[in-house]
């Protein structure tokens, strides 16, 4: 079809031959072939030239259009190769948005401007089901060390310790450090949703000797510590989750064990070499490693 198009765009055989490179019985045969396929005379001869037949000029103007398309694509597929635009699908949940998922996409959206992301929280009962699926790029999960899912690569971020959450007159606020076991027989503000944070919780108790007695429970943290402010009981807060306490609450290290959840984005293997999700990866270890430092020259304390 190039071959006819040179043809009629130049007005000769030899003309077009010429441009390609061929020869003009070469060219004569590919027109012949084309004329064989689509069963039509495609030009006609006009003294030392010829010109397309009606079959001939569609054809012809069909091609160019098609070359432009490819052309297109091309481009467009140079570009999101490049990583210059496309679309990043990312799921987190909420206690760490403010400190890992904005500084990430601010960093992004500078490095990468052209990219759309489509950011949504993520599903607690499945939390790697859209990652699985293809229906999203990114999700960043707690991921207990109880093995992983086939296709899945996981990419730590960090570890986030629970800390001890105290009314501030409360006996136990004086320590700066609080074996677990020392909340056993306190009456209990639930700061999780059911899911692997609650679990760690759970577990670290149990592994302390007790299991807590929840008064009242809450799925956001910051509830969580309006209760634990107003003297209702104590809790257990990971040190994310805290950025935003309240007056009135004591955060104190725990130990004996000490509770930690690790944050992890979870990626399909062989997508990493993507540049948009690279920079997205680099940028949340970078926020993860800012958060970590800043933390660690914070001493927990009563506001």
């Amino acid at each position: 079809m190039q071959v006819l198009r040179a043809v009629v765009t130049s007005g000769s055989v030899t003309a077009a031959a010429a441009h390609l490179g061929y020869t003009p019985s070469a060219v004569s045969q590919q027109v012949a072939v084309l004329e064989r396929e689509t069963g039509i005379a495609l030009l006609e001869r006009v003294g030392r030239g010829v010109r397309p037949t009606a079959a001939g000029r569609l054809l012809a103007e069909r091609t160019a259009l098609i070359s432009e398309s490819l052309a297109e694509a091309e481009t467009a597929l140079a570009d999101l190769r490049a990583g210059r635009t496309g679309r990043l699908s990312v799921r987190y949940f909420s206690s760490i948005g403010p400190t890992l998922v904005a500084p990430a996409l601010a960093r992004l959206r500078r490095d990468h401007q052209d990219v759309r992301v489509d950011l949504r929280l993520i599903d607690p009962a499945d939390p790697l089901a859209e990652v699985e699926r293809g229906e999203a790029d990114l999700a960043i999960v707690v991921r207990p060390q109880r093995g992983g899912r086939e296709g899945i690569h996981p990419v730590h971020l960090l570890d986030d310790p629970y800390l001890a959450a105290l009314p501030a007159d409360h006996p136990l606020a004086s320590r700066r450090v609080l074996d677990l076991a020392d909340l056993a027989g306190e009456p209990w503000i639930g700061s999780e949703p059911p899911g692997p944070c609650l679990d760690i919780m759970l577990d670290a108790c149990a592994a302390a000797g007790f299991t807590p007695a929840f008064v009242a429970s809450s799925e956001d943290y910051a509830t969580a510590l309006g209760f634990v402010a107003a003297g209702l009981g104590v809790g257990l807060v990971p040190r994310l989750g805290a950025a935003g306490r309240r007056n009135g609450v004591a955060l104190r290290r725990v130990r004996r064990p000490e509770p930690v959840r690790t944050v992890h984005a979870a990626v399909r293997e062989g997508t990493t070499a993507q540049p948009a999700l690279r920079t997205l990866l680099d940028a949340l270890k970078e926020a993860a490693g800012r958060s970590a430092t800043g933390s660690s020259a914070r001493r927990p304390g009563s506001l």
